[in-house]
């Protein structure tokens, strides 16, 4: 995975806050993985992980976190980077 960039916006969903590292055009294809779930778990239960192969190129890269509306936007934005460590760790 690439050197992931500070998180670029948080948009509130109905059931998720969409924490935004990447633009979704940077990307030829996006995918959320099953090996990511375990990772993303472990900072924050039910969150979920979008990755995405980028364009012209073999590399993939976390484009986003899906941290639950129940923590609030602060902490979503806390634990999507926590997310992010844990993956490239």
């Amino acid at each position: 995975m690439a050197n992931e960039p500070s998180v670029q916006t948080v948009e509130e969903g109905d059931d998720y806050y969409h924490v935004r590292f990447r633009d979704p055009d940077e990307f030829d294809e996006i995918r959320t993985p099953d090996w990511a779930d375990e990772a993303s778990d472990s900072v924050s239960e039910g969150s979920e992980v979008r990755t995405g192969k980028e364009s012209g190129s073999d590399d993939w890269a976390v484009q986003s976190v899906l941290i639950k509306k129940s923590v609030g936007e602060e902490k979503a934005r806390e634990q999507a980077r926590e997310v992010v460590e844990t993956i490239r760790s």
